[in-house]
């Protein structure tokens, strides 16, 4: 399929999600613009694109810095016209190594999760939309989490900075919806990626299985890029303001 083809894209984030997005993007057609904090990772993603006969750039992406997101869309029109959609894709995860509540968190940790994850995908918005509406239209699409819903004792920054962009897609869609600009979220569940799978054991892939409704995978980060390149193509015309928590059906709502 080439449903984005003449598309640009810009994605901001490139691990291994933003990997699996950005060769999605490109196989179907789309011209896609790479930002991430590792300038190295963002070049061998354009690079791997370029190579398989698409079309990329990259730079370094401080996601936390409005001058830097800018930059990235400012690239973008640069070389490119325009944009047609951004994917805000990158996250700070940094309480998520420690097994505390909420009185036992240090507030540096929670500042670095809301400038990250919340300020951080703000200031995409805020780059990404006026370049939008130039081009009549287009789509936002942000990543969360499963965490935005999940009830757990622990990761409370994580989950308040990753329920923020919820609020922040269903503003944008509502608010720009009139000026042809779509705004959905991904909320990935656990998504099996090579570092985890470095950390994980069969024993500890089987009890997330059991969380999930099938029972014999983890999700991928293909799994996440199909539903990506979906909700960014005219396939999606008449989709917004909605989360796609692509999980296994750990998420279960009506």
């Amino acid at each position: 399929m080439r449903r984005l083809e003449g598309k640009v894209i810009v994605l901001a984030g490139s691990g291994a999600i933003g990997g699996a997005c950005a060769r999605r993007y490109a196989s179907e057609g789309a011209t896609v613009v790479i930002g991430d904090r590792n300038a190295d990772v963002a070049a061998a993603s354009a690079e791997e694109l370029i190579a398989a006969g698409g079309k990329a750039v990259s730079q370094h992406l401080d996601g936390t810095s409005a001058e830097s997101i800018q930059s990235l869309v400012d690239r973008a029109v640069t070389d490119f016209g325009g944009i047609d959609c951004f994917h805000a894709n990158y996250a700070s995860f940094v309480d998520g190594t420690i097994s505390v509540d909420v009185l036992d968190l240090p507030m540096e940790l929670w500042d670095e999760e809301m400038e990250v994850d919340a300020r951080g995908f703000v200031l995409c918005t805020k780059a990404a939309i006026p370049e939008l509406l130039k081009r009549g239209g287009g789509a936002m699409l942000y990543t969360s989490s499963g965490a935005a819903y999940e009830v757990a004792p622990i990761r409370v920054a994580y989950s308040m900075a990753k329920a923020s962009i919820l609020a922040l897609m269903r503003h944008v869609a509502t608010r720009f919806g009139p000026q042809n600009i779509r705004a959905n979220v991904i909320a990935p569940g656990l998504i099996l990626h090579p570092r985890l799978e470095k950390k994980f054991d069969e024993a500890t892939k089987k009890a997330f299985m059991r969380s999930n409704m099938f029972k014999d995978r983890l999700g991928e980060p293909d799994d996440i890029a199909a539903m990506a390149a979906f909700l960014m193509s005219s396939d999606a015309k008449y989709v917004t303001a909605q989360v796609m928590c692509v999980d296994g059906g750990a998420t279960s709502r009506a």
